[in-house]
């Protein structure tokens, strides 16, 4: 094989369609052949099957997505995009649901829900054990219903934890602490059921309650199932972090999803845009801190490798020893952080360079309230700049926004000062401006 390095018009020729016989399409001098090219009816086919996809997106995107979604359900970084890309369509991921979850991504009700086999500990003997009880019985009703029919040799204890962890019973019982007490007892519980049902015997309240050995099921046989003592839920960022672990990604939600809309005064940009950014632009992004790997340098310097992701995609940070010094007590896995830095295409990788960070919860904002005469007057807006580019100083200290609130009747619109006007201390910030008559407070981000 060679690549194409002159070529010159030879007018108009006959195109051959591939398998004409002894040679090949694009055969060149002494029996090569040439690489990177494409005839016209290979074109043609790519053309017919974009226009097919496009039509199925256009067309059907519930359906669309949930095929896309499984067929690249291996690839984590390709499934976030594809979850934001959803997003972006209004269509809502659901999580796992034990009694409507099936293999695969499926369209249900005007959403997508997770399937099966995209959940991490859970196999193939077990997503047919599951189906196979569901079938049969119907609707699973508790844990211990759900323990009692299916076949405990497939689905373990580990697989129950993950099931139970990324909230696939949630429907059924959505305290997945309490759930995950109760286990031990109820696989114990079902686990000796089981062997009885073996053996041919039957407890008491099998005898009683109308043991079936048809369908091998105890009608209501679950309301005897053993319990742990009752517990709080774990919090919800526990969970998240439950779900994260085992599906790869946040479903149920996200911890940065309550930021995006206060987080826009920052004018971030999301981590699949990165690539298209320059190089010399000063970069903000609202990122969770996913992993913190610690690096010496050769001249003895600690520095860090950052993983982090938003809610389109995930990428790598790289924290230099000068940076790693002022910030590394921020860089803690799970941290939802504001970076400021630049992006760097070395070595064929795109990366964020981080030269500066905030934790987004101790991040204020400054709110300026202006009248429509102080909007629209020239002279009371080139004092309100001055009082700020005297409060931003050194613009790499500068990290605190400005925001601007004019207020007319019922009307309130919402200005977003330039990074230039961003402040380096929001108390004397606000104590300048409302020495100079215009009225400001201070305001958290994540209250806004």
């Amino acid at each position: 094989m060679v690549k194409i390095v002159t070529r010159k018009s030879l007018g108009e020729q006959n195109v051959y369609d591939i398998g004409v016989k002894r040679d090949h399409n694009f055969a060149i001098k002494n029996g090569l052949i040439a690489s990177n090219c494409f005839n016209k009816s290979h074109s043609t086919a790519y053309g017919y099957v974009t226009y097919q996809t496009a039509y199925l997106k256009a067309n059907y995107p519930l359906e669309y997505m949930a095929a896309l979604l499984t067929a690249n359900s291996g690839d984590t970084d390709k499934v976030q995009k594809y979850i934001a890309t959803c997003m972006s369509m209004n269509i809502q991921i659901e999580p796992p649901d034990i009694n409507r979850s099936g293999v695969d991504f499926t369209p249900a009700a005007g959403k997508i829900l997770f399937g099966f086999s995209a959940v991490r500990n859970v196999g193939q003997n077990a997503i047919a054990s599951i189906l196979e009880a569901r079938n049969e019985g119907g609707e699973f009703k508790s844990l211990g219903d759900f323990c009692d029919r299916v076949d405990l040799r497939a689905v373990n204890r580990r697989t129950l934890e993950s099931l139970i962890s990324c909230g696939a019973f949630d429907k059924i019982q959505s305290n997945r602490h309490q759930l995950t007490q109760d286990l031990p007892l109820v696989y114990d519980w079902a686990q000796s059921r089981a062997k009885d049902r073996a053996s041919g015997q039957g407890s008491i309240f099998d005898l009683l309650g109308g043991f079936s050995s048809n369908n091998k099921t105890a009608n209501n046989a679950f309301e005897i199932a053993p319990k742990a003592q009752a517990v709080d839920d774990f919090p919800p960022q526990k969970k998240l972090q439950m779900e994260k672990e085992l599906l790869g990604f946040y479903v149920s939600d996200h911890p940065l999803k309550s930021l995006k809309q206060s987080s826009l005064v920052l004018a971030p940009i999301n981590l699949s845009q990165l690539g298209e950014q320059r190089e010399d632009t000063l970069l903000c992004a609202v990122v969770m801190l996913n992993n913190v790997k610690k690096v010496i340098t050769k001249k003895g310097d600690p520095m860090a490798i950052l993983q982090i992701e938003d809610l389109t995609t995930q990428s790598e940070a790289v924290v230099f020893p000068k940076t790693y010094e002022r910030i590394s007590s921020l860089l803690v896995v799970d941290a939802r952080l504001i970076i400021w830095g630049k992006v760097d295409r070395r070595d064929e990788q795109t990366q964020f360079i981080v030269e500066d960070a905030e934790v987004v919860d101790t991040v204020k904002l400054v709110m300026v309230e202006l009248s429509p005469l102080q909007a629209d007057n020239i002279e009371e807006r080139d004092r309100l700049r001055t009082i700020l580019k005297e409060q931003s100083g050194d613009k790499d200290k500068a990290k605190i926004p400005v925001i601007g609130i004019v207020q007319a009747g019922n009307s309130r619109q919402l200005v977003r000062f330039g990074r230039q006007f961003w402040v380096q201390d929001s108390l004397s910030a606000v104590i300048a401006l409302q020495n100079a008559r215009f009225p400001a407070h201070i305001k958290p981000l994540t209250g806004s």
